[in-house]
């Protein structure tokens, strides 16, 4: 069990990684106005967002093993479970809503400015703040 929580830890550490640094490309993205600085920003943020994908499957994989076959999280008095749950599920549609942003800006769509990007960047660490309080001070 202890390899499979280490395995997890890695792969979640690693897709985070990348939620940290694709908005980071949008922010760049959002601001840049000549065509060679898009085209390679948009070529790092593709191969970013395929990488983060990558990493994002064994991540959630491993996470299941451990709260269905090892039973961690499971039972009475377990409610912080249920609310990382939750974070994990908003995490996931963070990820998807940057694989959105990124057609956007490949198509030319991109109607928001740098500054919303700054913000956007944010909500990955928030959320794995919560995470990892909930999992290690177990609130409730």
């Amino acid at each position: 069990m202890l390899w499979i929580k280490t395995l997890h830890i890695v792969f979640i550490t690693s897709w985070f990684a990348g939620l940290f640094y694709l908005p980071r490309i949008f922010v760049n993205l959002a601001d840049v106005k000549d065509v060679a600085t898009t085209e390679r920003l948009l070529m790092m943020a593709r191969k970013l967002y395929r990488f983060t994908t990558i990493l994002m499957i064994p991540a959630l994989i491993l996470g299941l093993v451990l709260w269905l076959y090892y039973r961690i999280g499971m039972g009475p008095g377990n409610g912080w479970m249920h609310a990382k749950l939750l974070l994990v599920v908003l995490t996931i549609g963070y990820h998807h809503a940057c694989g959105s942003l990124l057609k956007k800006f490949e198509n030319g769509l991109n109607k928001r400015s740098h500054v919303f990007y700054r913000w956007f960047n944010e909500v990955p660490v928030v959320l794995l703040l919560v995470i990892v309080a909930l999992v290690i001070i177990k609130p409730f």
